[in-house]
């Protein structure tokens, strides 16, 4: 997914999702319908009063009609009070149903999908599921509900009030032009709107992600410009979606305004001609409340409506992206650990130079290979592959004979253990990061994954111990002891591959070593792919590949390799592992 060749959008998931609430909505509609009835009562009331009870004296009539006007009130309330209840529970079940399908939609992108797009896209993504369950449930659900009415009404003026009906059916398509151009105005406007402050989010996230950098480097003052040029443009265009949104709003105000003088003066005349009474005035002048108020509620609830249609149309698109496999119809058992890569190619832009390039390379099950070459080299991107997190563009990878891209995520990641070189850690416990991809975990399987990550010698001597709080993403642990959780709670399942990306970049020489010596245990019985550059860890290889601009350059046993990339050197001696 990215912003050059957006994906088609699947425009029937608000089906789906709404078909289920159609009774609610046709309850609403039910209730409306006597909630509207009921509101021609204070009209009619109106009219007798003036027409029957100001000029006769008619106290027993005037009595009698205040005390139904009462009793209707009072029913006009409790059909209102239902309403709200229902569209409540219907905006629980769409929050409900909607936040878990866009979690669920998410979590089964690719990576790659997952990183053509900042992270405060698809933060935004679930406000656009709050701006999708407000019009189900709010005031525009509601205006929804009142508009099909606004006939009843009309039809009720010209039986009471001919002469000023033509009035407001003159006035009601003018109405409806009206909200037509600010809709297509304010379209325009609100996503003007969202894509600076799209802009202007994603700099404050790269400023937070990196604020150790901003911090050490003094960086404020240099990036404050470009924060003012974005947060600016976002105020610029802020204001003009306002400006917009008021201008119709007041347009539609005096419309309405223009509509009542409009009917008291046609019925001022057709009084004076004898054609009207003053209570019949009034009853249509309180029955073209009914009638302007939702259509002028309509031009100033038309930005709802315009960010309602870019939400949908937004969360169309996303559900319509194409997502990793979540079953096989046959359950991946635990493999030998053989990796082929068979003639792999690989690029991060359609027409782009491949970063992986016609790879092809078998490796065997048990042992440690070592994947080393220069930044840039494609190491990172083929771990990814083996790992089946990136889909090649062409080649296939295999994991026993079989094609790793037919098996989901959740197999893959309990066969094939990963850990990237910016491992992330999450808020918790020791004990809740090690075991969140096992969250079955017993005890003994945390305290083994620690094990053999050579970890648990450092977390039993912490005064928690395991249930030590790391703080968010792992700031109170040190650089290296990051890397060896993430290690562990990569080795948590038992996988038969193990995949490591710089793994020891962060580590002191005597925790490199450590590492070295728990690799080599672990080598026994796993297939271990470690992408490095120290000797101490490509020493205990047993085989080493080189790669030079998407390509093997070199590959070999490492006694053939090594020599060849540092000179002649006494391998240091592999230390026994102690658990």
């Amino acid at each position: 997914m990215n912003a050059e060749t957006p994906p088609p959008e699947d425009k029937a998931w608000l089906g789906s999702l709404v078909a289920p609430l159609r009774p609610a909505f046709r309850e609403v509609m039910a209730v409306s319908l006597f909630v509207n009835i009921l509101a021609l009562g204070l009209p009619i009331y109106t009219l007798q009063i003036y027409d029957r009870v100001v000029f006769y004296h008619g106290y027993s009539t005037l009595y009698g009609l205040t005390v139904g006007i009462l009793i209707v009130l009072g029913f006009d309330f409790v059909l209102r009070q239902a309403r709200s209840r229902i569209l409540q529970r219907a905006a629980m079940l769409i929050d409900v149903r909607l936040g878990e399908r866009l979690y669920d939609k998410i979590a089964a992108l690719p990576l790659r999908t997952l990183e053509g797009w900042p992270s405060n896209f698809w933060l935004t993504l679930f406000r656009d599921a709050e701006t999708v369950r407000n019009v189900f449930s709010g005031p525009t659900a509601v205006l929804a509900t009142e508009l099909p009415f606004v006939g009843l009404f009309i039809a009720l003026i010209f039986i009471i009030a001919a002469p000023v009906a033509w009035v407001l059916l003159i006035a009601a398509p003018l109405f409806m032009l009206l909200a037509w151009i600010s809709g297509r105005v304010m379209d325009r406007a609100t996503g003007r709107e969202r894509e600076s402050g799209l802009g202007r989010e994603a700099l404050i996230a790269e400023m937070l992600a990196g604020r150790a950098t901003v911090k050490a480097l003094a960086l404020a003052p240099a990036v404050r410009p470009r924060w003012e040029a974005k947060h600016a443009q976002a105020i610029q265009h802020a204001l003009e979606r306002s400006r917009v949104g008021d201008s119709f709003t007041n347009l539609g105000t005096a419309a309405a305004m223009f509509t009542t003088v409009a009917m008291t003066t046609v019925g001022a005349l057709a009084i004076v001609e004898q054609e009207l009474s003053i209570g019949a005035l009034i009853a249509a002048n309180m029955l073209s409340n009914r009638v302007l108020q939702p259509l002028n509620q309509l031009v100033n609830t038309w930005r709802q409506v315009s960010q309602y249609r870019q939400a949908k149309q937004r969360l169309g698109t996303l559900f319509a992206l194409a997502e990793d496999v979540r079953a096989t119809p046959v359950e991946l058992g635990r493999p030998k650990g053989e990796i082929a890569v068979e003639d792999v190619v690989f690029a991060y832009q359609l027409g782009a130079r491949p970063v992986v390039d016609g790879v092809r390379m078998t490796i065997r099950p048990g042992g440690m290979v070592g994947l080393i070459g220069a930044n840039g080299c494609g190491k990172t991107t083929l771990i990814k592959l083996m790992s089946g997190l990136y889909p090649s563009s062409s080649g296939r990878v295999l994991l026993d004979g079989a094609d790793v891209a037919q098996f989901s995520r959740a197999q893959l990641a309990r066969v094939i253990g990963y850990v990237p070189q910016d491992a992330t850690l999450f808020s918790g416990s020791i004990r809740d990061n090690i075991a969140i991809a096992m969250p079955d975990a017993s005890d003994d399987d945390i305290v083994r994954a620690a094990q053999l990550a050579g970890v648990h010698a450092f977390v039993v001597d912490l005064p928690a111990g395991y249930a030590t709080d790391i703080g968010e993403a792992g700031m109170r642990m040190s650089g290296g002891e990051r890397q060896r959780i993430a290690v562990a709670r990569a080795l948590v399942h038992d996988p038969a591959v193990l995949l490591l990306d710089e793994v020891a970049s962060n580590l002191d020489r005597q925790a490199e070593m450590s590492l070295r010596d728990s690799l080599v245990k672990l080598s026994a019985e796993r297939t271990i792919v470690v992408v490095c550059h120290t000797p101490v860890l490509l020493s205990v290889c047993s085989h080493i590949v080189v790669m030079d601009k998407g390509k093997i350059a070199l590959a070999g046993p490492t006694r053939d390799v090594l020599p060849k990339l540092f000179g002649p050197a006494r391998p240091e001696p592999v230390q026994e592992a102690k658990a």
